[in-house]
């Protein structure tokens, strides 16, 4: 099992994701981002990339897409709230995303 991140974590982990676009989701230990890319085919470019990490780190994030614009939830529901996978994943999908 996975823990869930301590106070002293969330400083650390979760504040430079939360300067960069995150947002903690109202009611839930869970982080949230939009992601918006020029046409359909680098949103899924995005996720494929995104995917494989995901994949190789044993932590898939909640998603969804539409033409160009990709929501993306992190939690970790076996530590019923964040983790360092979630902090790590995140930081991810920013370089990803970056390009």
């Amino acid at each position: 099992m996975t823990d869930k991140l301590t106070d002293a974590e969330r400083s650390t982990q979760i504040d430079p994701l939360l300067a960069n676009g995150w947002e903690m989701v109202d009611g839930r230990d869970a982080i949230h981002k939009t992601f918006v890319f020029k046409n359909f085919v680098e949103a899924f470019g995005f996720m494929t990339r995104a995917a494989i990490w995901a994949e190789k780190w044993n932590h898939h994030p909640e998603w969804s897409n539409v033409y160009k614009t990709v929501e993306v939830t992190l939690t970790t529901h076996d530590a019923d709230g964040l983790s360092l996978l979630d902090a790590k994943l995140g930081a991810k999908l920013d370089t990803l995303a970056e390009g």
